[in-house]
């Protein structure tokens, strides 16, 4: 056992932002979260670029060597593609109405009285355009986000961190956090077999279903996996405070997607969004108290929240708060007067953004060997 100086040393130790270690896993998710709030807050982008631009750097200075450290080129590459897809469909789809510049004409399809008002084809203008190009560069950026977040915060320990409350959705959990980072996994362990057998180039349809089914597979006998070692076994507890726990959860888990989602597509006005996101945040604090004192496992090495997590989360407030606060107040430059006119360049929310760079520097370099 360690005495108790030497366990206060290790204490203090882990507030160092010099001592090499891996970051807690939760707090990578909360600082990327963020970061997707301040990208759906703005069209402009310029600011938008510079969100891909802070996250890519972020990734790029504090991942590891881990194969899901590399998730982030992959939801880039989605992001494209969401991009691609957007301006094709508002190319198909678009109308005159959408503005006046045109740029070609494709070949236009009839369509039956039911479909009045929408048209297949004709003229492309450069309004409709350039507009599907803001809001599919919106949603990439997002994805972005999400990817960082794969990319840096290992799910092995993030499942670890899983609050006792969440352990009866355990396999769901272990699948959903898993899935993504076995995708990349799956990918470049197929393409590295590709290229060993000699083939250099390999189609959608014959690697998409390898893939997907293979990172499936390994998320569900993960599961199995952690299910058999008592994973999620919890102690007896009266009925009524089961379902009082579980109610809470379920009633927090809600308050919080629907706040999130508010926030993130501004369906709803700044307070009520606030508002309900507290509330679910509250209700699944709550439950998540009183639900830990049904497990019965102890944790191994548990992973330590110090002062490197809060400089990062705070990072990422800041950059979520500095935005929501200019899109609040009307701030000049969140959404363009217009498809083709030159961006504007807003100081506060260029400020939160370049603030999301703290993690940086403020987490603490890993060590050689993978966590």
């Amino acid at each position: 056992m360690l005495r108790p100086s030497s366990s206060r040393v290790a204490v203090r130790a882990v507030h160092r932002l010099t001592l090499p270690r891996a970051l807690h896993p939760g707090a990578w998710w909360l600082w990327a979260l963020c970061m997707a709030v301040a990208a759906s807050r703005t069209r402009n982008p310029v600011l938008l670029v510079l969100i891909l631009a802070v996250t890519g750097f972020v990734v790029a200075a504090r991942r590891s060597d881990a194969p899901w450290a590399y998730s982030f080129t992959a939801f880039l590459k989605l992001g494209l593609l969401v991009i691609g897809i957007r301006v094709v469909l508002q190319a198909l789809l678009s109308t005159r109405s959408q503005g006046t510049t045109v740029l070609f004409t494709l070949p236009q399809l009839p369509l039956p009285d039911w479909a009045a008002g929408v048209k297949l084809g004709g003229e492309v203008t450069a309004e409709a355009l350039v507009t599907a190009l803001y809001d599919g560069g919106q949603l990439a950026v997002m994805l972005c986000c999400v990817g960082a977040a794969n990319a840096l915060a290992s799910p092995r320990r993030l499942l670890k961190s899983l609050p006792a409350a969440l352990y009866e959705m355990g396999v769901a959990c272990v699948v959903a956090l898993t899935f993504a980072p076995q995708l990349v996994t799956d990918g470049r362990r197929i393409r590295a077999a590709r290229r060993l057998r000699g083939r250099t180039r390999a189609s959608f349809r014959t690697t998409a279903m390898p893939v997907l089914e293979g990172a499936l597979d390994r998320s569900v006998e993960l599961a199995a996996a952690m299910d058999s070692r008592g994973y999620g076994r919890t102690a007896h507890a009266p009925r009524a405070q089961r379902r009082l726990t579980a109610l809470c959860v379920l009633l927090g888990l809600l308050g919080i997607l629907l706040g999130v989602y508010a926030l993130l597509t501004d369906s709803m006005s700044f307070p009520l969004a606030g508002g309900a996101l507290a509330i679910g945040v509250l209700l699944a604090v709550g439950a998540m108290a009183v639900g830990r004192q049904r497990v019965a496992r102890t944790r191994y090495r548990p992973d330590p929240w110090a002062l490197p997590e809060w400089l990062v989360v705070a990072a990422g407030a800041v950059a979520a708060g500095a935005m929501v606060t200019a899109a609040v107040r009307g701030v000049h430059g969140l959404l363009l007067d217009g498809p083709l006119v030159v961006p504007p360049v807003p100081l506060l929310p260029v400020v939160g953004v370049l603030i999301g760079l703290v993690p940086a520097l403020a987490a603490p370099p890993l060590k050689k060997a993978v966590a």
